[in-house]
């Protein structure tokens, strides 16, 4: 319990929960891009011989589980510091389910996006 009295908190915590998922989105781009300059990479190589995933594959998809985990357990923060909060620290009528509704689409976005890279050859 913060004992505030004050929205400020529940705004602060809500600004956090959306800082983790630009930084998530961030690193899921970022996966993203070092999965696909391994592709590149096979096609400046024209090796036909050389068949499977390259490093940067191994490491872009690093990086994307990395963002999966980080914007899933902000929503478990952002939860457990709702609960801390009483209702006179909440806006009346707003609705404090959309930030981590949001983060939650990433997440489902995001395993879909693995998915995705994993089915290509």
């Amino acid at each position: 319990m913060s004992g505030l009295d004050d929205p400020r908190v529940f705004f602060a915590a809500e600004r956090t929960l959306m800082a983790w998922n630009r930084t998530g989105l961030t690193l899921m781009a970022f996966g993203f891009v070092l999965e696909r300059f391994g592709l590149f990479l096979h096609m400046l190589r024209q090796d036909p011989h050389h068949v499977g995933r390259d490093l940067s594959f191994w490491i872009g998809i690093a990086f994307i589980g990395l963002a999966l985990l980080a914007i899933g357990f902000s929503i478990v923060q952002f939860r457990r510091v709702l609960r801390t909060l009483r209702p006179v620290e909440i806006p009346a009528r707003y609705c404090t389910w959309s930030g981590m509704a949001m983060n939650l689409a990433v997440v489902v976005l995001g395993v879909a996006l693995l998915a995705y890279l994993f089915s290509e050859l």
